[in-house]
């Protein structure tokens, strides 16, 4: 399968600095709807506004990219309006959980026929490296040069707690995994979840002596597991990946 089949060319070359994660995930969802066998025209894709977001640029599909943090909303609406089309929500860890936390926890609470894909890199990328509600205590970021003050969100334990009927966690590292986590989001019926822990070398790892895109990636691959290995036992701070939540549920 070639992922240049579902990219709109003339908007290239993209915006993702080098050593970005976000080309790792739009690949992935492109092999996910190839597998399940999707025609372009059965997608819809929806965003809001930060690094993330502009991948609704890039695919061609049917695509909408909306205002910050309100991607759910819009989202909510054509799915209400055309319930046969599949509905696709990429975005960041501050456009999903910042100003659009609100709309993230109804939107899992309604259990909303939608799949959300949150590419978790920790900061927000485009407007210039500020922390997120995702950034880890003690991690700088330019709203906080010595380190966050405040702890970050578990995003798996709060689409949990707020009803949504899949969830699940993965990294770019995993590439074959995440492919396979997105396909299995996409076709459950009900609000899915996937966090993507994704690498930002430019702000995150910069100013956190992280090294580039690929030691971003490393860390990845060493500072995670599979849910409920022997790993995790021996490891307990290791953050586990996987399908967390899988059920069936009154949908919107």
């Amino acid at each position: 399968m070639a992922v240049k089949d579902y990219l709109r060319h003339r908007f290239f070359p993209h915006i993702w600095c080098p050593g970005c994660g976000h080309g790792i995930v739009m690949a992935g969802m492109i092999r996910a709807i190839e597998q399940i066998g999707l025609k372009k025209n059965e997608v819809v894709v929806v965003s809001g506004i930060g690094c993330s977001s502009r991948m609704a640029g890039y695919l061609d599909f049917h695509t909408m990219h909306t205002l910050h943090g309100r991607a759910l909303a819009f989202a909510t609406g054509v799915k209400l309006g055309r319930s046969d089309l599949t509905v696709i929500v990429p975005m960041g860890d501050g456009d999903a959980l910042a100003i659009g936390g609100n709309h993230f926890i109804h939107a899992a609470r309604r259990n909303i026929d939608l799949t959300a894909i949150v590419m978790n890199n920790r900061i927000y990328g485009m407007t210039g490296g500020q922390g997120s509600p995702m950034t880890p205590f003690g991690i700088r970021s330019t709203t906080a040069p010595f380190g966050s003050t405040d702890p970050a969100f578990d995003l798996v334990q709060l689409a949990t707690g707020a009803g949504a009927s899949f969830v699940a966690r993965t990294t770019t590292y995993h590439a074959r995994e995440m492919t396979k986590i997105i396909a299995q989001a996409i076709q459950h019926r009900g609000f899915s979840v996937v966090e993507v822990m994704s690498q930002c070398p430019i702000y995150y790892g910069r100013k956190n002596k992280l090294g580039d895109g690929v030691d971003i990636m490393k860390g990845f691959r060493d500072e995670t597991t599979v849910i409920g290995s022997k790993k995790k036992e021996a490891h307990p701070d290791l953050i586990e990946r996987g399908v967390f939540v899988d059920k069936e549920g009154a949908v919107i």
